[in-house]
Order: C-alpha cells, then structure tokens, then sequence
C-alpha cells in the first residue's frame, strides 16, 4: 500500500509511522553517541544503560520487577522480539493461540516458529467470547500471542478480560506473549494494564516493547523483550542468531527516551487524541462504518456499503481518491474482506487533506 501510495501520489494512511519529527532530545542523544564513537557492537542483549533505564520505567508504569541483567533482551524492533520469542519457546508442532484480527505478522510468526496457530476471534464488539476461548486451550497450546493495545482494533483489554486469559494460561500451563508497544496511547480514561503484572503470571509471560510507537522512531529498529531468566537466556540465545544486537547508538538515544518527564507521555496521548478525532468524523461523513478506538493510532472499519472487497476498494482508494489503506483480510487468517484499516499517526494537516479527498466517496 505504501508503494502504491507513492505511485499515485496518494496521502498514506497505511503504514503505521508518523509523518512529524520525534523528540529532539532523541535526535541530539542519537547524535552525541555517533560523534562519540558508539558505533561498535553493544552487548549482544542491550546496552548496560538502557537495559537499567527500561528495568526503571516498566516498574514504575507496569508494575513489574526485572532484573535488567537476566530479564531483559534489547532486539531489533519488537517484530524480532516476537518471532525470537516464539522461537525460544516452541517445540515443532505445538499450538499457538492467535486472536484475531491480529497484526499480520502473528500469524506467519508462529508458522515460522514451527507451531500450529490456532485463531480465535473477537467479537464483532471486539469482547471475548469466553466459551470459544476456553475451547481455544488444548493440552498441545503452548503459548498465547496478546496485543493491547491492539492493533488494528484499538482495543484496549481490560483488567477483568486479562484475568480470564491468564487464568486459562495458568490451568493450561501456557505462555502468554504480550505485544505492548502502544501501552502509552489510551483515550476516554482508559489504564492500560500488562498481563504480565497479574498474580501468576510474570513467570509465564514475556512482555514485548518497543520505542517506535510511543516515541515516533519507527525507522529505529529497537525493541525489547522481558522475560523471567530461564526464558530470557532463550531469547538471548536465538536473539544472538537472528541478528547479533539493535544498533548501538540509537540504544543510547533510547536510554535517554525514558528519562523524558511524564508530561512527554500525558501530551503524547492528548495529540493523538485529537488526531483520532479528525479521522474519525471525516470517516462517518465519507460513510465509512466505524468506531473511536480506545487506544493505539488506527481506526478500523466497515466498507460493506461500498460494494467492493477490500483489496479491490483500498486500490480504488489509492488510484482514485488519492488515500491508502490496508485490507482487512491482512488481519485475518481467512475474512477480513468488509474491513479497512487506517492510520491516524499523521500531521493535522495530513489527516485533514486526507477527509477531504474522502469526501469524494460521500
């Protein structure tokens, strides 16, 4: 979508980076460690500091206590985060649990990894079922793939929902892989709340982060994974592998990420806030079916009154009216084709150019 967005000149609302800068505190860490020679290998599983700072925040805001010398794994963005943790954990032939509509790679992640994904759906409300999810556990699951928020829903599980899986996690003896990366984009009050963080479950659940989302480097590639010690030199291991270590320099930068005030992640939200907004009503008035998203920056929806697939629609959008946007169908391991995704983590301007090509479909 992105490529065909470049072609046509279309406003990209399908991949999921910001088109507005980052912090310049960010840019200025990065820079000071380049021209102070960061530029070899870091320890394999992260920088000392960075490692330090992460065990810091993820106290302080998840409630969770690592030591950052055998529970942290600095990675490659959280996409190897996940598909090194599911290395680490499967045994060819076990299940996995994908709730869906999932972010496209969790599916292919966990063929890669050698299991048997096993999709359960959200409700059209994006509520648990809690029959078809109690069915979902076998005595062959080995692990669950959670994301919360979510993408491409938005939802935000809740503390109750969370309960429920990781009391099926504990009964079944599971794993549960929680991708949080947008745990600092909430609205209308909402707590973001970290399996991880509940009575039994930090030892059998590695929390996966990331510093793409909530501080506008996509293009950064550094990411983490938490994990309890035995499940951490795991990680470590087939981390080293995949791909050695995240770029030194930018592990410094990001170290000085999470000495940023709290008002940093109070603004964050509120900007987000009022971009989700803006796409929001211009959606409804182009006659797109859709809610507000309780947190991360997409909002999904409902193109069946326009008559096409969403492969064929989200061309039709790009040649002819000039937006982009993802076909459902990625999130799902079969439907998804009435669905269309769509980002909000874009200038005001963007967005508002973006309603007003829209316009055109009203």
């Amino acid at each position: 979508m992105t490529r065909l967005s470049i072609k046509h000149g279309a406003v990209n609302l399908a991949q999921g980076f910001p088109d507005f800068p980052c912090p310049d505190e960010l840019k200025s860490a990065a820079c000071d460690a380049i021209n102070a020679d960061v530029n070899q290998y870091a320890i394999t599983w992260g920088a000392k500091d960075l490692r330090e700072e992460i065990a810091k925040r993820v106290k302080t805001y998840n409630g969770m206590d690592f030591n950052p010398e055998t529970g942290i794994t600095v990675t490659c963005g959280s996409t190897e985060a996940m598909l090194a943790s599911l290395l680490a954990v499967i045994s060819p032939g076990e299940e996995v649990i994908v709730p869906e509509p999932f972010y496209e790679n969790y599916g292919p992640d966990t063929i890669l990894s050698g299991a048997v994904p096993c999709y359960v759906s959200l409700s059209d409300d994006f509520s648990i079922n809690e029959e078809a999810w109690k069915k979902a556990f076998s005595g062959t699951t080995k692990a669950i793939i959670l994301n919360t928020p979510n993408n491409p829903t938005g939802k935000v599980f809740t503390k109750k929902e969370l309960s429920f899986i990781a009391d099926l996690c504990v009964d079944h003896n599971v794993i549960a892989i929680t991708d949080e990366i947008y745990e600092h984009i909430l609205y209308d009050g909402r707590k973001h709340v970290s399996i991880g963080s509940l009575d039994g479950m930090q030892d059998r659940t590695i929390t996966i982060g990331s510093f793409s989302k909530t501080y506008s480097i996509t293009g950064w590639r550094v990411g983490y994974a938490l994990a309890n010690p035995d499940l951490t030199a795991r990680i470590r291991k087939i981390h080293d592998f995949l791909t050695v270590g995240a770029p030194a320099p930018l592990q410094q930068a990001c170290a000085a990420a999470l000495r940023l005030p709290e008002s940093y992640y109070k603004e964050l939200a509120a900007d987000y806030d009022r971009k989700r907004k803006i796409l929001y009503k211009g959606l409804r008035d182009a006659g797109f079916a859709c809610e507000l998203p309780e947190g991360a920056y997409y909002i999904f929806t409902d193109i069946s009154e326009f008559g096409k697939n969403d492969v064929e629609f989200a061309r039709h959008l790009i040649e002819t009216v000039g937006v982009a946007a993802v076909p459902g169908s990625s999130f799902y391991h079969e439907g998804g084709e009435s669905k269309l995704r769509f980002t909000f983590s874009k200038r005001d301007e963007t967005l508002q150019e973006a309603c007003r090509r829209l316009k055109q479909l009203a």
